[in-house]
């Protein structure tokens, strides 16, 4: 990792700052390993928004929390009462999370409002930073809690009934940090620009400094469930046998080859196994697997889910099997606003850094959010596409590569002058 950086970023932002408050707030959580543990609602989650609220206080932002914790920071505008332009993410992060995800996005809209205060433009309408309540979902079970009850998707009761492993409520721990307030969900919002590392190897590995964000791909969660017939292993005869690991062969082969029809963009994953009985010498009365698949399709999508359920029964019925199948999750695909996303290609365009458009691969905020306003997202490359990982790594450089294609659309967006 380097400490410095490179001269490849134009002087709208201040990118030392950028890069030295990254710093400064993967020291809140630290892990031993480089990484952070800031998990929604704890005190460490706590202390990183504490830094936040100083900075965004410094910087002249007024600061306000709704119902279930979302914090924002605003700048004025020209007109105080027009809707606001939004960036924002999470400062949360996973039990072993890295130092970029999320928190790039809220320091990145920070570093936007702090040099439009440097170059003294006032813009049209307010800029608000957002900081999501529980984008990770990793210590309540509901990721992106925030954002989706801001946007009407959650029940507000609901997540605050929700319990972490020792019992405590998401209620109980807003209540204990003071952090349910009175601004209305879902208030105007002009556009929503999230800036977030990628999370994925694909711009990295085709060079590209910048990813404009169309959109989230859609995704199916399921619980397939095979049942056979429990059978000594031994003296039972191949062709006798109920064996739903054989059904489990054949499903698998099928699911992958149905990504592979669906390339590039397909994705199938099948994990969670679970056999009973749990016997090296027992034929099991039953298999069960968790099956996620995706596509930024939604006619391809439908199509990946109707051949893997064709499958599924064909598979299990040739070897004497039933099957069922349970949807854990159906998220639909997410198209972002033309509007919003050219703008951020337009502020790509300007400062010549290479861009392409890209489908993200993973859920953010934004999801929930382009409900309610029109929104975008930029990604910057990160080392190796890792993230959720203490590992995790971007350069100084390409940190302020996303700051300055942020800047420039909001710019646009915002009114600047």
């Amino acid at each position: 990792m380097s400490s410095a950086v490179t001269q490849t970023v134009t002087n709208q932002i201040d990118a030392e700052r950028l890069w030295s408050r990254l710093m400064d707030m993967a020291k809140v959580g630290a892990t031993a390993a480089g990484g952070s543990n800031r998990q929604a609602l704890s005190d460490d989650d706590a202390d990183g928004r504490a830094l936040f609220v100083e900075w965004a206080t410094a910087a002249g932002c007024t600061i306000a929390t709704d119902a279930v914790g979302n914090l924002f920071a605003r700048r004025p505008g020209k007109d105080p009462d027009a809707a606001p332009l939004m960036m924002g993410s999470h400062l949360d992060t996973q039990p072993t999370g890295g130092r970029f995800d999320g928190v790039y996005g809220v320091l990145g809209g920070l570093e936007v409002i702090e040099s439009l205060n440097d170059h003294g433009i006032e813009t049209e309408v307010p800029v608000e930073v957002a900081v999501w309540t529980n984008e990770e979902g990793s210590r309540f079970a509901r990721s992106m809690m925030g954002s989706g009850v801001w946007a009407g998707v959650m029940d507000l009761d609901e997540v605050r009934s929700i319990t972490d492993v020792n019992g405590l409520t998401v209620g109980d721990e807003l209540d204990r940090l003071d952090w349910a307030g009175d601004v209305p969900f879902a208030h105007p919002v002009s556009n929503y620009i999230e800036l977030h590392i990628e999370q994925g190897p694909i711009l990295e590995n085709a060079g590209t400094e910048v990813g404009i964000v169309t959109g989230v791909q859609g995704l199916r969660w399921y619980t397939i469930n095979l049942e056979g017939f429990p059978a000594h292993a031994g003296p039972t005869p191949m062709d006798l046998r109920k064996d739903p690991a054989r059904a489990l062969h054949e499903i698998l082969a099928g699911v992958y080859a149905i990504a592979d029809d669906h390339a590039p963009w397909a994705r199938a994953t099948a994990a969670m196994f679970r056999s009973d009985p749990v016997s090296p010498n027992t034929v099991p009365q039953s298999i069960t697997f968790s099956l996620d698949l995706r596509h930024p399709d939604k006619a391809v999508l439908d199509e990946m889910d109707a051949r893997m359920r064709a499958l599924v029964a064909e598979a299990a019925g040739r070897h004497g099997c039933e099957s069922s199948i349970g949807v854990d999750n159906d998220s639909p695909p997410i198209n972002f606003a033309e509007a919003c996303v050219s703008a951020v290609e337009r502020s790509a365009r300007s400062t010549n850094y290479s861009h392409e458009r890209i489908v993200s691969g993973a859920g953010h905020d934004a999801c929930y959010v382009a409900a309610v306003a029109p929104t975008s997202m930029i990604f910057i490359p990160c080392e190796d596409g890792l993230s959720h990982n203490e590992a995790e790594s971007i350069e100084p450089d390409q940190a302020a590569r996303g700051v300055e294609v942020l800047y420039g659309a909001a710019l646009e967006l915002a009114g600047g002058s």
